[in-house]
């Protein structure tokens, strides 16, 4: 499906979610790095489990009000509450303040993303999703190639106009949301309802995530998808960490006596780069590739490269090395992305669409929860002790994928 094809709310989202993650990617692969600096290591284990909850209630709650506001009105309160708290952040007198607006743009983007991914399957036809799905993996990556290289200087050095930077573009996308995107929820959500209470709004949408809950095919994908993010979320957690307290300054080249050598966190910057790089350039391609490949398969081989080139990382520090299982990984994460989406959105009814995204979304937030713990664990274990947790959580994670798609098949 060409893009200008495309409805025009897709067109907007696409341009406006590139531009905001090229910022994104300046300053979110060093925050594990940030606050471990400002507050220790230790407590940053800590704190770093905390803002995946209230993303996990942002996912659950704009989930469930997609599907009564619709998704434009939920889109634009996500991008509204990240649009404040990227001024606050910028403006914030302490690392405490830094932390609560932390959080806070993280529940603007989980409030966000369940109503957006709805939008795209209330748009797109089923044989058409895997790539879009792809095609807007390719934009929000698009910021991860220069992101992270460019953040390695610019958010130690000049964090607060890199901070009203992301919260002026944000603020023009609110804006161009606002004046031209519509409203796609599908007729079967446009049920006349009586006026409600706060409370007995927030009561039916629990009830209907409790229905979803007991959905035992639905509950198996949920832990599958923990185990293989928590090995994928190391990017920007243990995989930071261990690049800046045991990889050592190195040079990339040597020519003619000359070496351009590199510090810790620029070899941070450029493992970072070359992952959003090969996102921005393998996604596509990649998503045509396996487009024939049975979903089973396609989870099981992202998880096993995944875990894989993780638990790679422990046996050498010299940069080429890191490069390479960086690309091993990598493509595991590929493979993964617009299947994933792609397999909700087929599954999930069309009268609970935003519940089953929001739901989705879960993964993500338990991941986010549980994938911190690496860092936390790290200052009693060593380094190839904490890569091979990584791995036995990605095969914990194949052995949950074979369950999926054989009572998927029985269902």
């Amino acid at each position: 499906m060409q893009i200008r094809l495309w409805d025009i709310n897709l067109k907007v989202r696409l341009t406006g979610e590139a531009l905001f993650n090229m910022l994104f990617w300046m300053y979110f692969p060093f925050i594990t790095v940030y606050f471990g600096a400002t507050l220790g290591t230790h407590i940053a284990g800590i704190i770093m489990a905390v803002p995946p909850i209230f993303s996990m209630l942002g996912s659950l709650l704009g989930g469930a009000l997609a599907d009564r506001w619709g998704r434009r009105s939920v889109m634009l309160v996500g991008a509204a509450l990240q649009t404040i708290m990227f001024a606050v952040f910028a403006v914030s007198p302490s690392h405490w303040v830094d932390y609560v607006a932390f959080i806070g743009i993280g529940l603007g983007g989980a409030i966000y993303r369940p109503a957006s991914s709805a939008m795209v399957a209330d748009l797109v036809p089923l044989q058409d999703r895997r790539q879009v799905f792809a095609t807007f993996a390719t934009a929000n990556n698009l910021g991860a190639v220069l992101g992270p290289a460019l953040g390695a200087i610019f958010f130690f050095q000049y964090r607060q106009e890199l901070l009203w930077a992301c919260a002026s573009v944000m603020l023009l996308y609110l804006i161009a949301m606002y004046f031209i995107v519509h409203e796609t929820l599908p007729s079967t959500g446009k049920e006349t309802r009586p006026v409600q209470s706060v409370g007995s709004v927030f009561r039916e949408q629990w009830q209907g995530y409790g229905i979803i809950v007991r959905d035992k095919v639905f509950l198996v994908y949920i832990l599958a998808g923990v185990f293989a993010l928590i090995t994928i979320m190391q990017l920007d957690l243990y995989l930071a960490v261990y690049v800046i307290d045991y990889v050592p300054a190195q040079p990339l080249f040597s020519w003619g006596g000359q070496q351009w050598m590199l510090t810790s966190t620029e070899i941070l910057g450029w493992v970072l780069g070359l992952n959003g790089l090969m996102f921005v350039l393998l996604i596509l391609p990649v998503t045509k590739w396996f487009r024939n490949w049975k979903e089973r398969n396609v989870f099981i081989l992202s998880s096993l490269l995944s875990g894989v080139g993780t638990f790679a990382l422990g046996f050498s520090t010299n940069i080429w090395f890191l490069l390479l299982v960086t690309v091993i990984f990598t493509f595991g994460e590929i493979v993964r992305s617009p299947v994933q989406q792609s397999f909700i959105s087929r599954y999930a009814p069309e009268k609970a669409r935003g519940q089953y995204m929001g739901a989705d979304s879960l993964q993500f937030t338990i991941g986010r929860f549980l994938a911190p713990m690496t860092v936390f664990l790290s200052t009693w274990i060593a380094p190839i002790g904490i890569f091979s947790i990584i791995l036995l959580s990605a095969l914990i994670s194949i052995v949950f994928y074979v369950l999926l798609f054989r009572m998927y098949k029985e269902s």
